[in-house]
């Protein structure tokens, strides 16, 4: 049975930082391209960043460029996403998600699997 167990998260001021790790079990780590999207309140789930299985490359959405960083470590299980320099309008329920394959996968539609989100909330 695959799961997604994510931590971190919560709340701070503009300005601040945050930071959220994502650990899949029952999945070849390896393997698989993962992937960090948010949902605000009564707004879709959007695509935020996302790596590689080797680690080798990373996407990220223009809304977050220069302030998030997503990194992984395949000898731990794990998925990071480093955010800096929160706002406002950051705040969301943040979800990992992984994907076998080799192309690159930014919809949310695409992954298999999905971790139970976690909040962070950035107040002004």
């Amino acid at each position: 049975q695959v799961q997604l167990v994510e931590s971190g998260g919560g709340a701070v001021q503009a300005g601040g930082s945050l930071s959220l790790s994502c650990a899949p079990s029952g999945l070849t780590f390896s393997s698989y391209f993962m992937g960090w999207f948010r949902q605000a309140p009564g707004k879709e789930r959007e695509f935020v960043a996302a790596i590689r299985p080797s680690g080798g490359r990373t996407y990220y959405a223009d809304s977050v460029k220069g302030r998030f960083a997503v990194s992984r470590d395949n000898a731990k299980n794990t998925v990071y996403l480093q955010m800096n320099s929160l706002k406002p309008e950051d705040t969301a329920v943040y979800y990992c998600a992984a994907r076998r394959g080799s192309r690159t996968y930014v919809g949310f539609s695409e992954y298999d699997y999905w971790g139970q989100g976690a909040q962070v909330t950035v107040s002004s």
